[in-house]
């Protein structure tokens, strides 16, 4: 590893070798989230890789300080790794370090690109705070809303969700108990038997619907069958599955990282729809994180209805992005 400096990484063997480094450097990044940690953006790159690696690395005295991973797409954009099954991307440049996205904008900006995408940067990210390469003109604007639920006030739901919701979720256990014993499990250590249980509701749900969901691909299900034991492995991940009568009726997942949990991807079972398997797993989901000190619940992107039923409320993330002039 060079004692100090910047470098481009091209070679897959060499961007996986900077996960024991990788995972220091996230450590040290207040807002990152899961989706920046080398569980989640090797086993991403393992899968699609859809263009040349552009990674960014920065060192010094050994110590990896900086991290921008980024592939160069068919249309000469510069892309982050981890894009689209990603809700928030950023860059990782510890408060401490800044000078080393200085010197990684300047190390990477001397590639063959026609536009740098920062894409779904939460309103914290560090790309925000990035200098632009001379001469590049930018555009910054709105990209998807991430609903946040606060957690506030007693160690339970009542401090943080309406009233409504919480009448809600009473009846949805009342109707579920009607139809059997109820039991939550957690399953983040048993991972093989969590994904094939949240794919094939995934897959009931969306059967209902006459769709097929993301979870469809076989490469993104390769993906998570990848990603998520790492995660867990990190204390990360947040595997639910409720089962009525023994039957399993719904799953959740999500992770927890520091004071932040994010509930990522669920599916259930159509033929309990009447007693909304769904929000019981997304309640009990909200008070476990509550009692593990997270201060905000992410919902994640979307603007779907029901998130705002729990409290959340709209953040934005951004799209930021540099295009190098015709004649550079």
């Amino acid at each position: 590893m060079p004692s100090a400096g910047s470098k481009i990484i091209a070679e897959a063997d060499a961007f996986g070798e900077l996960a024991p480094a990788w995972w220091e450097l996230w450590r040290r990044c207040p807002t990152a989230t899961p989706f920046q940690t080398p569980a989640w953006l090797l086993a991403w790159w393992r899968q699609f890789a859809p263009g040349p690696l552009r990674t960014g690395a920065a060192f010094r005295d050994g110590q990896l300080v900086g991290l921008f991973p980024f592939y160069l797409d068919e249309d000469r954009r510069l892309l982050p790794v981890g894009i689209s099954l990603s809700d928030y991307l950023d860059v990782l440049v510890p408060p401490e370090c800044p000078e080393a996205g200085s010197a990684l904008v300047e190390c990477s900006a001397t590639g063959s690109w026609d536009s740098w995408e920062f894409e779904e940067l939460p309103p914290n990210a560090a790309a925000l705070a990035l200098e632009r390469p001379n001469q590049c003109p930018e555009l910054i604007k709105a990209q998807h809303a991430c609903p946040v639920l606060a957690l506030d006030g007693p160690d339970d739901l009542s401090g943080c969700v309406p009233a409504r919701r919480r009448r809600q979720l009473r009846r949805a256990y009342a109707a579920a108990r009607r139809i059997g014993p109820l039991c939550i499990e957690s399953l983040e250590h048993r991972e093989e038997a969590f994904l094939d249980t949240l794919f094939a509701l995934h897959a009931a749900r969306w059967e209902s619907c006459g769709e097929t969901g993301v979870l469809a691909d076989p490469r993104v299900q390769q993906f998570h069958r990848q990603a998520l034991p790492a995660l867990a492995a990190e204390g990360m991940a947040r595997c639910y599955v409720l089962t009525v009568d023994g039957r399993a009726a719904a799953a959740y997942y999500g992770f927890v990282a520091g004071e932040r949990a994010y509930a990522y991807l669920g599916g259930f079972h159509p033929d309990y729809a009447p007693a909304s398997p769904g929000a019981i797993l997304i309640g009990h989901a909200i008070g476990e994180a509550m009692h593990e000190g997270a201060r905000e619940f992410h919902f994640l992107r979307g603007r779907e209805a029901y998130k705002y039923t729990w409290g959340a409320v709209d953040r934005w993330n951004q799209h930021r992005s540099w295009v190098r002039p015709k004649n550079s």
